[in-house]
């Protein structure tokens, strides 16, 4: 399976990130060889300010999460949300627990591999900064593995940057069976989102005796 972000390399030196997001102060743990070391992404800070916290007592995904910023912050808005945050870097998932913990939420926020995931877990929202430039076919086979596991009129919302194909990403989407809507845009980035159609009704029983 083709990763997020590479493997780490080099001596794991911890440093401190501060990040402000929906109303809240935040110190994150971080390390070189994960995404966006030293800062909150732009497209992930994007993504936030054009995006209000799911439901409380949702479940929820944060896919290639790195040092867990979207995964801490839905931990803290939902505080009966259950999230998995998935990454193939196991640097990007100990420091995300490590920022689970600091927020008392090490019992909600589950770093894991993308196999360690059971088969049956579904999502009501999958949320991403997804990994655009592992290439185009990567990304599909990524995104419709996990897009399969969104329940019935769950949504994926995600970030890509509009010179990376944002555009076409989402009519690619569409036309798989993904209707995704172009939420709006900001910094060079666009927000995604990508909804699964609910199932039709049952059709009603009975009749005249």
């Amino acid at each position: 399976m083709s990763h997020y972000f590479e493997t780490p390399t080099g001596v794991d030196r911890r440093h401190q990130i501060r990040a402000r997001i929906w109303g809240r102060e935040y110190q994150f743990t971080s390390s070189g060889g994960v995404f966006s070391a030293h800062r909150l992404d732009l497209g992930t800070s994007v993504l936030f300010r054009h995006s209000d916290p799911p439901p409380d007592g949702s479940r929820l995904l944060d896919l290639g999460c790195g040092f867990g910023p979207i995964a801490i912050a839905l931990a803290a808005e939902g505080p009966t949300s259950l999230i998995d945050a998935v990454d193939v870097n196991p640097r990007a998932l100990e420091l995300t627990a490590v920022n689970a913990a600091a927020i008392g939420a090490a019992d909600r926020v589950r770093p894991m591999l993308p196999d360690e995931v059971a088969p049956e877990v579904r999502y009501d929202q999958i949320w991403s900064n997804p990994p655009i430039r592992i290439g185009k076919r990567a990304l599909h086979q990524l995104l419709l593995r996990w897009f399969d596991r969104l329940n019935p009129g769950g949504e994926a919302r995600m970030v890509v940057g509009r010179n990376l194909g944002s555009d076409s990403l989402a009519n690619w989407l569409t036309d798989e069976g993904w209707p995704t809507e172009k939420l709006s845009s900001a910094k060079g980035f666009r927000i995604l989102r990508v909804q699964r159609s609910a199932p039709p009704p049952e059709p009603e029983t009975g009749g005249i005796h």
